[in-house]
């Protein structure tokens, strides 16, 4: 009779359900590495396949893989090619393609889920679930309310009950939030409707739903200078906003005042990624392709001309070389992509060495960051004149203009450039999983969840109210408004 309740231990367990078990779960590369080095259970082969994978774990690291949404956009070549560029490590494959997806959205970290993103003058952090923003609140775009004008502090927005913030978005004047519902809050500057609100052009000082989104979940916003993209969960976009330059993607250059979908992009396929520039917009499929509409001053869409583009039109040199492409980062003056195989390219202009290519000429045509190659990169981030890249083992690199300490380079004086890749010494002691890079300021998250921040803080974008800038990374603390109430009403 005692033996109907003995509890089973995991070796009780047959190896088909410890699989299934470790492949339904939301399990990080770093999870069953963890995993491995704990029980001989998960070290061993079980007889499965022993012939092609090392462990257990390496079995279910390659079943995961090719669950990812990465992956299977991928061709067989491209998926080859990372495979040898991992190693033949299915955990490192692993780690290269979440911290791809977890790089346009939230990263999971020891602390909880974060995202962080850095505007004009302005800060904006999701941890776990709720939104917080500090910096100047330029026309409303810290969501406070018309009597903040600055937060000194991280400072948690206040949402509708239960709202999950899953995704943020904020460029020069507003902000965009995406709830796990997929539903759609902006605020700020809404001169030339960024916000997606027909009724009003004066600014939202505290966040309100995109009522013209109703019925179309999102699962990511990217706002311009004065548009905003919206990406569906079905892989559709849409935008509304200023479109002076064609920036909205329809093939006019009439302003829309409420979302509107790019009809275009419903023929090429499931778009997976977009990202906004101040006047120009790209966007990634999910078979590869990049397409980039709006401004074409600086070079920035990728064609070797500086012709406006009304309509969505693919970059033809990743297409010619077979490049799948898997992310972009929309700068100023320039871009930046990754690639499947963890590549990183960038064109436009290369003013204070923003490319990395050892110079400060133009690149008029997407180039292969050579003294990167070595590396797998997993993010990529560029904003005014410089741009980060964040690798597969936790260290980030950085090049362009060193204005105001922005670059994170503590030896070197606030108006030097660095015109090729440089490993942040800074940061070496963390493993960053997400940056975000300003006008004169960058913030980073680490895997323990810790952020840090440096550049500029003349307004207090960095969270703290006692500094004017910073050299180099500085850590930010969040105050827990949570933890506070229950601790108040426990009392």
């Amino acid at each position: 009779m005692a033996d109907r309740y003995r509890s089973a231990s995991l070796e009780d367990l047959p190896s088909h359900l410890i699989l299934e078990i470790l492949t339904t779960g939301r399990l990080s590369a770093a999870d069953l590495v963890h995993l491995e080095l704990t029980s001989s259970i998960f070290g061993g082969g079980h007889g499965l396949y022993p012939q092609k994978f090392r462990s257990l774990v390496d079995f279910v690291a390659f079943q995961l893989c090719f669950s990812s949404s990465v992956y299977k956009g991928m061709g067989w070549n491209s998926q080859k090619q990372l495979f040898d560029r991992c190693g033949g490590n299915w955990k490192r494959l692993l780690r290269f393609l979440q911290a791809v997806e977890e790089s346009s959205g939230m990263v999971e970290t020891s602390a909880g889920n974060m995202q962080i993103t850095t505007g004009m003058y302005h800060t904006l952090l999701i941890s776990n679930s709720s939104i917080y923003s500090c910096g100047s609140s330029l026309t409303g775009v810290l969501g406070h309310g018309p009597e903040t004008t600055q937060c000194v502090a991280f400072t948690q927005i206040s949402l509708p009950p239960l709202a999950h913030v899953v995704q943020v978005s904020a460029s020069h004047n507003h902000a965009a939030f995406v709830l796990n519902t997929g539903e759609v809050f902006t605020c700020g500057g809404n001169s030339s409707f960024s916000c997606g609100h027909r009724d009003t052009s004066r600014p939202i000082f505290r966040p309100r739903l995109v009522d013209a989104m109703k019925g179309v979940p999102c699962k990511q916003v990217a706002t311009g200078l004065n548009s905003t993209v919206f990406l569906s969960r079905q892989g559709k976009v849409y935008t509304c906003g200023a479109n002076t330059y064609g920036q909205l993607g329809h093939g006019d250059t009439i302003d829309r005042p409420t979302p509107s979908i790019v009809q275009l992009l419903e023929t090429t396929g499931s778009v997976v990624q977009v990202a906004a520039g101040p006047g120009y917009v790209l966007s990634v499929t999910d078979n590869g392709v990049v397409y980039s509409f709006g401004s074409g001053s600086n070079f920035c869409l990728g064609h070797g001309e500086q012709h406006n583009e009304l309509l969505p039109r693919a970059i033809q040199t990743f297409q010619r070389k077979g490049i799948h492409v898997v992310r972009v980062s929309a700068g100023d003056e320039h871009a930046v992509a990754l690639d499947s195989n963890g590549f990183v390219y960038t064109w436009g202009k290369g003013y204070c060495g923003a490319l990395g290519h050892g110079d400060e000429s133009d690149k008029t045509l997407p180039v292969i960051l050579n003294s990167l190659k070595n590396h797998l990169a997993v993010q990529v981030c560029a904003r005014k004149r410089k741009t980060f890249v964040l690798v597969d083992n936790g260290s980030v690199y950085g090049f362009g203009w060193m204005g105001f300490g922005s670059l994170g380079f503590p030896d070197r004086g606030p108006s030097d450039k660095g015109t090729k890749p440089r490993v942040l010494d800074s940061l070496r002691a963390h493993r960053v999983s997400q940056i975000s890079t300003g006008l004169y300021h960058t913030i980073a998250i680490t895997d323990k969840g810790r952020i840090f921040g440096f550049g500029d803080n003349e307004r207090a974008q960095l969270g703290h109210d006692s500094l004017r800038g910073c050299l180099e990374p500085m850590e930010i603390f969040v105050e827990d408004v949570a933890a506070d109430e229950n601790d108040a009403a426990q009392q």
